[in-house]
């Protein structure tokens, strides 16, 4: 039996522990539903915590959600000696979704051996009966998109099929599964996006291994109606969300779906590559988009549908808007009949981001949902990632109780508001004298002299709290 040499720490098991917080932000209730952050890990809420984790890293790209525990996949996360050869083994981190606390990772295997591809968990996601499935990155002279499924407790993959892409070979990061992986409880759909390209893979995946082309019997199709026009075609890490419908003969076919690629904001097509409906029309507040945040997901409450959109990376305050552009989504109710255009907003969460810290332009934002039942009624329970920034989970419904806000207390001269009086605070002062920041995001704390403006004397006044006079 060949012996593994891990050359990374023993932490594997038992990971280093994590503290979450609450984002301890105000959100008021929408008709009749409230929502309630349950805890956050993330560079803004809780930076010494986050930047701790193995899970922040550039390469830690996409996490979902499953029977109350959140996976967090890593590629190439540690080293391992088999025999002469170093193998990069991916892990996969896993956290308490009722808490934020760690669990133990699991080390991911393929055939007894860790697996070790390049970028090979790149895309982690779980089916509608309850099993947790991976798509690795494919490149433009990939032919094959391998599909696994990944054992929750042991970290083992199982190659479930080899995905053809046929004569249109483009690159693909992120995909997504509809209906059941292993073919027992309903059909199994997958579909995957090409990367620069205007190029869409889809599947049908049998009990038996085999697999057929989703498209009426093709594997692509190549998408042409885009929104905004001047949009040609998918940028970088462009993601696809195949729509449920509880109400259809086949709740699980899949054959709505929205494309979210870079330059556009998701756009909904069907399975003929028709375009049913876009952003087009819809508030500019709520269609201010930054460009490169990819990621969509839908639910269901109290007979309403929701859609959730990334709709910020990493720009931090934004002046116009006055708000913190820092990895966030917002939550609206859709229109009647499902329209984009008509739907109206909810929530914006966090309310004050996640982060802004560039992930090295890996793009996607990732939304899991659970349905449950908090104070009698119906709830949702939303969990959502952004690569290299952090994490958070959020109940939503009319039986859940609005978070308590705790007013933070700010030593004097806390300009960055991390409770230390440093010289990263002087930084901050003088970037906001230079036009590098904004005063406005920091909620009365840059007028450290208290004469209701902001210029050199809070710098004098900084320095003197921190000579301690």
């Amino acid at each position: 039996m060949k012996k593994f040499l891990l050359l990374s720490a023993m932490a594997a098991m038992l990971g280093m522990s994590a503290s979450a917080a609450i984002d301890n932000q105000k959100y008021e209730p929408m008709n009749g539903i409230n929502i309630a952050n349950q805890w956050v890990l993330d560079r803004i809420h809780t930076p010494d915590e986050w930047n701790k984790l193995d899970a922040n890293n550039t390469r830690a790209r996409t996490a979902v959600m499953l029977n109350d525990v959140v996976y967090v996949a890593r590629s190439e996360a540690k080293a391992v000696i088999i025999g002469n050869d170093t193998i990069s083994q991916a892990v996969v981190y896993r956290f308490n979704a009722k808490d934020g606390s760690q669990l133990p990772d699991l080390d991911i295997t393929l055939d007894g051996a860790p697996y070790g591809t390049f970028l090979g968990v790149n895309c982690i996601g779980a089916d509608n009966f309850g099993h947790l499935w991976v798509m690795p990155y494919t490149s433009e002279n990939t032919a094959n998109v391998p599909f696994y499924s990944l054992n929750a407790e042991t970290g083992a993959l199982t190659l479930l099929a080899t995905l053809p892409k046929g004569d249109d070979i483009q690159r693909t990061d992120y995909g997504d599964v509809m209906g059941d992986i292993f073919c027992e409880q309903a059909g199994c759909h997958i579909m995957t996006v090409g990367t620069n390209a205007s190029t869409v893979y889809r599947w049908d995946l049998f009990s038996d291994g085999s697999v057929e082309g989703g498209f009426e019997g093709d594997t692509y199709l190549t998408i042409t109606d885009f929104y905004p026009e001047s949009v040609t075609q998918w940028g970088y890490g462009p993601t696809v969300k195949m729509c449920l419908d509880p109400y259809a003969d086949d709740p699980y076919a899949g054959e709505l779906f929205y494309v979210d690629g870079f330059s556009s904001q998701p756009i909904l097509y069907d399975i003929t590559g028709t375009m049913i409906d876009n952003f087009e029309g819809v508030d500019p507040k709520l269609a201010q988009i930054e460009v490169g945040a990819n990621g969509c997901a839908e639910f269901t409450l109290d007979d309403r549908n929701f859609l959730v959109y990334t709709v910020a990376q990493y720009s931090g305050w934004d002046e116009k808007l006055e708000m913190n552009r820092a990895c966030q989504a917002n939550i609206c109710e859709l229109g009647q009949d499902m329209e984009i255009e008509t739907m109206s907003k909810y929530w914006t969460v966090p309310a004050n981001g996640i982060g802004t810290t560039s992930d090295g332009g890996n793009r996607v934002a990732c939304f899991s949902v659970a349905y449950g039942e908090e104070g009698g009624e119906d709830c949702v329970t939303l969990f959502v990632f952004k690569c290299y920034n952090g994490m958070g989970v959020y109940k939503i419904g009319k039986g859940v109780k609005p978070g308590e806000i705790i007013d933070p207390v700010y030593p004097k001269g806390d300009v960055n508001g991390d409770k230390k009086v440093d010289v990263e605070d002087v930084n901050t002062l003088i970037n906001i004298l230079i036009g590098k920041d904004a005063a406005g995001k920091y909620a009365g704390r840059a007028d450290v002299d208290e004469d209701g403006k902001v210029d050199v004397g809070d710098i004098s006044a900084l320095v003197n709290i921190m000579l301690g006079q």
